[in-house]
C-alpha cells in the first residue's frame, strides 16, 4: 500500500505540472475568486450561520469533519438550540462512530483507508443530524455524472443552489476534485457551499483547507467539473468512486 502512495503522489505531481506548463485545469482563465468579506443577508440566517462556523480541518485528510461541523453548527444556531460554545470537530468524532469515521482519520486510517467516499460522507452526515437531535427532511447523496448524463443532474442542482440562497432550507456538502478549483493536487475533498448568485451562477465554497484562508467562488460549469470527477482510475483503491454532493433539506 506505502508503494503505491508514493505512486500515486508521482502521478499526481505530474498532472499538476503538465496544467501548470499547459494553463489549464485552475491554471486556466476560469480560476477561483477569493472573496475578502461575505456580504451577510438579513434574510437568510442559516448561510450567515455557515460562515460563522466555517472551521478549517485539523489534518490532511479531515475534510469531512470539519465540514459535517460546520453544517450542523449552523443549523443548531439557526434553530436557537447551539450552546454557549460550538461543536469541535473532536467532539463530533467522539459522538459520531458510523463508518469508523474517528478510525478514518487516524495516520494509518481504518484497513488503510483515509478520508470518506461519497456514500461514505452521506452515512456521516445522517448520523451527524440524528446524533444531535436535529430535524429534517431528508438526506440524500447525489453522482454527477459525465456528458451524456449531467443534464438532468446539472438542472436540478442548480435549482437546490437557488433553493439554498433563496429560502435558506437546504444545505449542500460538495465532494469535489480540488484540483479543479485551486492551483493543487487532484485529489478528492470535502467542503460545505456557503453561496449562489443565480444570476452570475457563481458557487461560493466554504473550503475547509487550511492553505486557503478565504473562501471563493467559481463558475457553476467548474463547480460542476469538479463534483462529476471520477477518481476511480487513481483511488479506487481506497474505495472512491465519482464525486458529487451530499443534499440536506431542512
Amino acid at each position: 500500500m506505502l508503494v503505491l502512495k508514493y505512486i500515486m503522489r508521482g502521478y499526481l505531481s505530474l498532472r499538476y505540472f503538465f496544467h501548470k506548463i499547459t494553463r489549464t485545469g485552475s491554471f486556466g482563465k476560469d480560476r477561483a475568486e477569493t472573496i475578502p468579506s461575505p456580504r451577510k443577508t438579513p434574510q437568510n440566517a442559516l448561510k450567515n450561520a455557515l460562515f460563522r462556523h466555517h472551521v478549517k480541518q485539523f489534518h490532511e485528510s479531515s475534510c469531512s469533519v470539519a465540514s459535517v461541523v460546520c453544517v450542523v453548527n449552523a443549523i443548531l444556531e439557526k434553530t436557537n438550540a447551539l450552546n454557549l460554545r460550538p461543536i469541535t470537530q473532536q467532539q463530533i468524532l467522539e459522538k459520531v462512530r458510523t463508518a469508523h469515521w474517528k478510525e478514518r482519520m487516524g495516520a494509518n486510517g481504518y484497513k488503510g483507508r483515509r478520508g470518506l467516499p461519497l456514500e461514505v460522507l452521506s452515512q456521516v452526515v445522517t448520523e451527524s443530524l440524528n446524533a444531535y437531535g436535529i430535524h429534517y427532511k431528508s438526506t440524500e447523496f447525489v453522482r454527477a455524472r459525465g456528458k451524456k448524463e449531467s443534464h438532468p443532474i446539472r438542472q436540478r442542482l442548480l435549482s437546490r443552489l437557488e433553493q439554498f440562497e433563496t429560502q435558506g432550507n437546504c444545505l449542500i456538502i460538495a465532494h469535489f476534485d480540488q484540483g479543479c478549483f485551486i492551483r493543487d493536487l487532484n485529489i478528492p475533498h470535502i467542503s460545505p457551499v456557503g453561496g449562489f448568485d443565480p444570476v452570475t451562477q457563481r458557487v461560493t465554497l466554504l473550503d475547509v483547507d487550511p492553505s486557503l484562508p478565504l473562501p471563493y467562488r467559481i463558475s457553476f460549469d467548474t463547480f460542476y467539473k469538479g463534483i462529476s470527477t471520477n477518481y476511480n482510475h487513481v483511488f479506487k483503491p481506497f474505495g472512491y468512486g465519482r464525486g458529487g454532493y451530499v443534499y440536506i433539506q431542512l
